[in-house]
């Protein structure tokens, strides 16, 4: 793990800078890296104070889970300290509770910036908001222990931290819906088989992999880099023919700027 000093350390996460890597860690093993609005809103902290040198994110879980998901103190009468229960969620109106949802979101939407390359270093269990943490990601490296599952279902909830779209992005809607439907686990074999693990290596050998996958992303220019993940998103919801526009001024920027033209 880096040993740079900490630019934020609260509430369960802890992010360091490498030169242009961010290191943003889950650091509450002893309850299994567990979530919390308060653990949201620090993620959310992490987005939004990122230097512009900042390249690739890799997001980590200490200890032997990535994430156990959503901590079970949120479904008690007076859940977490300072916070509004669920209960008072539900009992509230319903912008109050659009707008605390919505916020808990802001945790999950930002990994997927057209100007980083984030990765999720996943080991152990990866539960509800955890596999929703990890799918927010652009790239998962798993280790040969992985667990993921999406049990919002079967406590009569739903996946509402932006799960929902990624994962039929990479496993289709019937694989989907079965394992949101089934909180079933999702061993290592079959993530990578069905595309929501990029690699799966020896647990021993997560941190190598994730290192040699950093490096091989700093290897290309990082202007080059941005436009073909931002080609790649806006391919999954645009027109042919959009798309196609898209790549041709992508591109004519490219070639200004190994010509000296740009900007």
């Amino acid at each position: 793990m880096p040993a740079a000093p900490a630019l934020l350390e609260r509430d369960g996460v802890r992010l360091t800078l490498e030169d242009a890597v961010a290191h943003v860690t889950l650091c509450d093993p002893a309850r299994r890296n567990a979530q919390s609005p308060k653990l949201w809103r620090a993620l959310a902290e992490v987005g939004r104070t990122l230097p512009g040198s900042v390249r690739v994110v890799v997001l980590r879980g200490e200890g032997p889970s990535f994430s156990a998901g959503l901590d079970r103190q949120a479904f008690t009468p007076e859940g977490f300290d300072g916070e509004p229960s669920f209960l008072d969620l539900a009992r509230g109106p319903e912008e109050e509770r659009d707008r605390a949802i919505a916020g808990y979101q802001e945790a999950f939407t930002w990994w997927r910036r057209a100007d980083l390359v984030t990765i999720a270093a996943v080991q152990g269990h990866a539960i509800g908001a955890g596999f929703q943490l990890a799918l927010a990601c652009d790239l998962r490296v798993c280790a040969d222990d992985v667990r993921f599952a999406m049990r919002e279902t079967s406590l009569g909830l739903v996946p509402d931290l932006t799960g929902t779209r990624p994962l039929v992005e990479l496993v289709g809607y019937g694989r989907a819906l079965e394992i949101c439907a089934t909180g079933r686990f999702v061993y290592a074999e079959e993530a990578a088989r069905t595309g929501l693990a990029t690699v799966v290596v020896p647990a021993a050998d997560l941190e190598g992999a994730v290192a040699d996958l950093t490096a091989a992303l700093l290897a290309s220019p990082r202007a080059a880099v941005n436009e073909t993940k931002a080609l790649l998103l806006s391919a999954l919801a645009g027109a042919p023919e959009a798309q196609y526009a898209a790549e041709r001024a992508a591109q004519g920027r490219r070639l200004q700027d190994l010509a000296g033209l740009g900007d």
